[in-house]
Order: C-alpha cells, then sequence, then structure tokens
C-alpha cells in the first residue's frame, strides 16, 4: 500500500475502474479528467434533438466477462445489466427475410451444434470444428490466415460476432486477439456469453454508480482538468501540468495514467501505442420497440449490423465503419432506419433520429497494431499506464478495459521495489 496519493488521469472505464479498485484496498485517490463529464467512450447524455437520454454508443458485455461482473459488483450495479437467461441471439437477413436463432446450450461440451434448428441455417459441423484453431493460433497471425473465412457459419455468425468485438474487419483482425475472445466465451460454453446490455442506459449502470461509490469512500474527483504535459525527474515523473496550474507530487505519490493511446503518446516520451483506429457509427432512432422485440438482433445483408431494442428507442450500432463514417448525417439515418425497419417490420416513415460517429472508437485489432500495444509498467517508478489500448490481451472492450484498471491499481498499490 503507498503512503502518497494515486492519481488517476481519464474518467473512461479504465480510469474509474482504476480508481474503485484503489479506493476498495483503502487508498488514497484523486481522480482528474479533461472533460466535463466522466464515461469517456461509455457515457450516457440528454440529446435536445431526441429529448431523451441516450447512450454514445451501444456496448454489449457478456455474463463470462468476469472482471466487467466484478467492478459492478463492487460499485453496486449488478442490477444494471439486462439480458436473457439463456444466450440467445436472433438473426435477420434484410435481403432474404430469413429470420433464425443461435441457441447454444450452457456447458462448454457444445451439442448445440449438432441440431439443425439451433445453429446458423445452412452450417455443417466441420465449420464449428474449425474454430478451434483459433483457440492457440500462431503468433502475429491474421484471422484468414488461420480459418477459412467463408461459408455459412462465417457469413451469419463468426463475421459479425468478431467484427463487434474486434471493431476491425475480421479477416484482417488479429488471431491471437480473436481466441482471446473466443477460449473466454464460445469454448465454455453459453453460460460464459449470455448477452448483457446496460440498463436503462451506460451511464446509468457504468459511470453515475462509480462515482457515487468513490465520493462514498472519500475520493476527491475533479472534472474540466486537462493534462498538458508532464514533469520528469530521472526515473520517475516530479509534476503534473494542467491548464488551470501544475500539480507537484509527492514523493509516495503516484500517478496511473488512463488516457487514450494518442494522448499518451504525446505525454509520455517513448511510449509505445497503437497509431491506427477504427471508427464506429452509432444511430438512434425515437420509437419504441415494438413488443417482444429482440433486446439484440444481429442484421445480415445491410448497412446496420446490431439493431438493440429498449423501450423508449431502436439503435443500431456499425462497426469498423469507417467506409460509412463520412455519409453525411441524414443519409446514414435513412440507410440504416431501412435496415431497422426490415428487422422490426415498422412502416418506411423515418421517426426522429441521431447519429453518433466515433472517429477513434478504437485501436485496428491487426497483428501489427497489436504488437504496439505498451504494458501498464513503465520505466518511471511512480507512473503507470491503463487503458483498453494498453496490453490486456483483449480487444477494444469493456472488459479490456476493466481489466486494465484493476492491473494499474494492483502495480499502484505494490511496495516501490516491485
Amino acid at each position: 500500500m503507498t503512503d502518497g496519493t494515486v492519481y488517476v488521469v481519464g474518467a473512461g472505464l479504465a480510469g474509474l475502474s482504476s480508481a474503485v479498485a484503489l479506493v476498495s484496498k483503502g487508498a488514497r485517490v484523486t481522480l482528474i479528467e479533461g472533460a466535463g463529464q466522466a464515461g469517456g467512450r461509455c457515457r450516457s447524455y440528454f440529446d435536445t434533438t431526441l429529448g431523451q437520454v441516450i447512450d454514445n454508443g451501444n456496448h454489449l458485455v457478456l455474463s463470462g466477462n468476469h472482471a466487467t461482473h466484478a467492478y459492478l459488483g463492487t460499485i453496486g450495479a449488478v442490477g444494471r445489466l439486462a439480458g436473457p437467461e439463456a444466450a440467445r441471439f436472433a438473426f435477420a437477413d434484410v435481403k432474404t427475410g430469413e429470420r433464425w436463432t443461435i441457441a447454444p446450450n450452457e456447458g462448454p461440451l457444445a451439442w448445440w451444434v449438432l441440431m439443425k434448428n439451433r445453429r446458423v441455417p445452412g452450417s455443417h459441423l466441420s465449420e464449428y470444428l474449425s474454430i478451434a484453431r483459433l483457440l492457440a493460433p500462431p503468433r502475429g497471425k491474421r484471422i484468414d490466415e488461420v480459418i477459412a473465412c467463408k461459408g455459412p457459419l462465417w457469413e451469419k455468425l463468426l463475421h459479425p460476432f468478431l467484427l463487434a468485438a474486434l471493431n476491425t474487419e475480421p479477416e484482417a483482425a488479429s488471431a491471437e486477439l480473436a481466441g482471446a475472445i473466443i477460449r473466454e466465451t464460445l469454448a465454455k460454453g453459453g453460460r460464459a456469453y449470455r448477452p448483457r446490455i446496460a440498463s436503462p442506459t451506460l451511464g446509468a449502470a457504468f459511470i453515475e454508480p462509480a462515482l457515487a461509490y468513490l465520493e462514498r469512500k472519500g475520493a476527491e474527483v475533479r472534472m474540466g482538468r486537462r493534462l498538458r504535459s508532464i514533469g520528469f525527474d530521472g526515473n520517475r515523473i516530479a509534476t503534473l501540468d494542467f491548464a488551470d496550474g501544475p500539480l507537484t507530487l509527492a514523493a509516495a505519490d503516484r500517478v496511473v495514467l488512463a488516457t487514450p493511446a494518442w494522448a499518451t503518446q504525446d505525454l509520455v516520451p517513448g511510449v509505445s501505442a497503437p497509431n491506427e483506429f477504427r471508427s464506429i457509427v452509432n444511430a438512434h432512432f425515437s420509437i419504441p420497440a415494438p413488443a417482444g422485440a429482440a433486446p439484440m438482433t444481429g442484421v445480415i445483408g445491410g448497412t446496420a449490423e446490431w439493431v438493440f431494442a429498449f423501450h423508449d428507442r431502436l439503435s443500431v450500432t456499425v462497426s469498423g465503419a469507417d467506409a460509412i463514417v463520412d455519409t453525411d448525417r441524414e443519409t446514414l439515418a435513412r440507410t440504416l432506419w431501412h435496415d431497422v425497419a426490415a428487422v422490426h417490420r415498422l412502416g418506411p416513415e423515418l421517426p426522429p433520429w441521431q447519429i453518433v460517429k466515433e472517429r477513434r472508437a478504437t485501436f485496428a485489432a491487426t497483428p501489427e497494431q497489436a504488437a504496439r500495444r505498451a504494458r501498464a509498467r513503465t520505466r518511471w517508478s511512480n507512473l503507470i499506464l491503463a487503458g483498453d489500448w494498453t496490453a490486456t490481451g483483449l480487444p477494444a472492450t469493456i472488459e479490456g478495459a476493466i481489466r486494465s484498471g484493476h492491473r494499474a491499481a494492483e502495480l499502484a498499490l505494490a511496495p516501490a521495489s516491485v
């Protein structure tokens, strides 16, 4: 346990989870965020166009994401995730009109793939067996160098699943990162990949309870203080230079820097970090979900990839959206509504809408970019890195961000000689 203060810079999920882990162990914590609100890319806000609270994007959690559930347990928000009691994934092909539901069994012995009514239509057992090659792939390989990226299973399940998880065109994505996801979810059986969605919003599930927990534990939270530079002195950092003035660190103080990859590279000399990124486009339509609508539907053959149904809105996520991110907003809204209307059998009239574009949503999950990820420990004795872009072993997901925060907290609490 450090005798000083741990300054956590950045209040996205990596910084919040680090701060939560630290105060739960009795550490003195100051959380500092450059923006006016916490949450980073996992946040909610009141949208004046729609007149309602929406999420900046749709983030899916799986039941096997143990770090995420532990974080929610600590902040008292376990009940803020909603989802089916069993792993069920609805799909709709908007070109052919075909619909199906993937229905895995709970255990790791995947007998469900033997049953045509539970697996991907038109798929064969041999396709499922080939997934085993991703469980321990050769280092530095792309997915298309490990398995055949074709066939019904690939087109109707693996491609949309991996695109959502990696936010990178799966064929060119890292087989190691794909393998990490599969080992922790698909390979463990349906009990490990029951879909979970923040309810009613991301902020209500992940952010507001964390801030309340930090307040109860006596942490200091400072918003709107942007870090401009860091002062170094030998093997440690000496000052944090904010726009409103410098903060001088005491000998026992430590810093968890939970800023985006590009910001961290500007602040810390010589840090290796991903420098290619992929975008995400989200659309929100102010219309109640139809009665009986699946909470989440995978879209095949359209522009939309996943449609999320909430009581007051229908939302769309398009991952790896570089090809459409520069399209004008109304054209995007009409294009995506066409898919939503087909999925939920609604009319063509466009309801009130909002488009949210994240141009640098995640690092590109290619083998080359994955190799650039920095470890949490740095060569400065009192500086630790956190963020979903660091070397977590996972792609840039909520689970990866929270694990990075937990790892940073462990290092901040360790004796200085470790």
